[in-house]
């Protein structure tokens, strides 16, 4: 490995009562504590729009070039969810602009779906009974993120939905568990047989 590898990490922007979105605060949070000394981790705040996602996440795969990315969303209640699968299609929800896609799609003739290259089950499994794992990330943002992420990184990105009530959603909590999380999926990355 020569020199260090970048992480990127994002977080949505205000959204709803979220003046500041729980989701960039915990992105913040993993870029002061870092993934260790051989990764770089880089964090974007990602604007709760359809157009400037979209925008957003090309930029990050063509210029950044990241060796992985991981998307933090907000999720109702008290459990991090770790999302499996991101959907092309279903988006009938307006953002915070007002607006939805016409298509209702991420990629027009994208595949209905993508799925990561990391076994998410399999993470959720390792971290205990606060991580959940999901192949329903819900047709909104996150989802719409996660799918143009795995879309233009060859399905090297994530997406994790961080609780907005209770104990786990304070930052001293999160944070280190978001980085033990993180940590489980790049030494997957590193040796993809590692997955049961």
């Amino acid at each position: 490995m020569t020199g260090e590898e970048i992480v990127v990490v994002t977080g949505f922007g205000p959204f709803r009562q979220f003046l500041v979105n729980p989701s960039w605060k915990a992105a913040q949070g993993l870029k002061l504590v870092g993934l260790g000394e051989q990764t770089d981790v880089s964090i974007k705040e990602v604007p709760v729009s359809y157009v400037k996602t979209q925008e957003v996440i090309a930029d990050i795969w063509q210029t950044l070039h990241p060796k992985f990315t991981v998307h933090l969303g907000v999720s109702r209640g008290s459990s991090v969810f770790l999302e499996q699968t991101g959907k092309n299609s279903g988006y009938r929800d307006k953002d915070v602009c007002g607006f939805c896609p016409e298509s209702h799609c991420c990629v027009e003739g994208g595949p209905e779906k993508l799925d990561s290259v990391v076994n998410m089950r399999a993470v959720a499994k390792q971290a205990g009974p606060d991580v959940i794992y999901s192949r329903d990330a819900g047709r909104y943002l996150c989802d719409f993120a996660y799918y143009c992420s795995l879309y233009h990184g060859q399905s090297r990105a994530a997406l994790i939905h961080v609780p907005s009530s209770g104990s786990l959603a304070s930052a001293h909590r999160l944070v280190p568990l978001l980085q033990t999380l993180i940590h489980t999926m790049l030494e997957q990355l590193e040796d993809p047989l590692e997955t049961t």
